[in-house]
């Protein structure tokens, strides 16, 4: 086991559990890509958003996203490189930007426009690289903005409210078990007393990819004006 309270594997899975686990968001990333697809197929006269893009086509590029989480995820417990934060980073902070802009643009009745997630994504890639703390900050950034404007709009929305609801409860139960699951923390049991060593980052994998998965089909989604 390493510092991080995690079950040490050998080359190529640093982390093997977390590593495997990743492959969650792959899943979860796949089903939105493949939900979205069929419901543009049965729908083709879907009404786009304002600014012309189909809000099925919004859920695909988010299931794409997701689905590079995994990816990134992988590589970072698995073979673990130095260059590890440039796959893991962007489409993490792509994901949660594309959230808080669509959520936002609901709010204020405002078209949604691509850039607003799109460019913080490609922007992070040199950030990651060369800085991958900073990127790191600008992921807690954009996490807060994704949770604070989704909250509101389930808020006003009874629509999205209940799948909403459910995946922020999911992200806060896995925070706090990742969280607990920390060097220092009580659910560290490094010298595992109980027989039994909590994977809390493995656990968070799962609980995140599910909530990713429960805030697809609301994206898109306006209110009658």
């Amino acid at each position: 086991m390493d510092a991080a309270c995690e079950l040490a594997g050998g080359t190529p899975w640093a982390e093997p559990l977390s590593a495997w686990t990743s492959l969650a968001f792959v899943v979860a990333g796949a089903a939105i890509v493949v939900a979205a697809l069929r419901a543009r197929r049965a729908t083709p006269s879907v009404p786009p958003l304002p600014d012309g893009v189909a809000a099925a086509s919004l859920r695909v590029a988010f299931g794409i996203l997701v689905t590079l989480i995994g990816v990134g995820s992988v590589i970072q417990h698995g073979p673990s490189p130095t260059w590890d934060p440039v796959v893991h980073d962007p489409p993490l902070l792509g994901a949660l930007a594309l959230v808080a802009a669509d959520a936002v643009a609901d709010l204020t009745g405002r078209p949604l426009r691509t850039w607003w997630w799109l460019a913080p994504t490609l922007l992070d890639v040199p950030l990651a690289a060369s800085s991958p703390a900073a990127s790191t900050a600008a992921q807690v950034v954009a996490a807060a903005v994704a949770v604070g404007a989704s909250a509101l709009r389930a808020w006003r929305r009874a629509a999205v409210r209940r799948r909403t609801v459910a995946a922020l409860v999911l992200l806060a139960v896995g925070g706090a078990v990742g969280t607990l699951t920390r060097p220092g923390w009580p659910l560290c049991d490094a010298d595992g007393s109980l027989g039994v060593t909590l994977q809390g980052h493995a656990v968070w994998h799962v609980l995140a990819a599910a909530a990713l998965w429960l805030l697809a089909p609301p994206l898109g989604a306006r209110a009658a004006r």
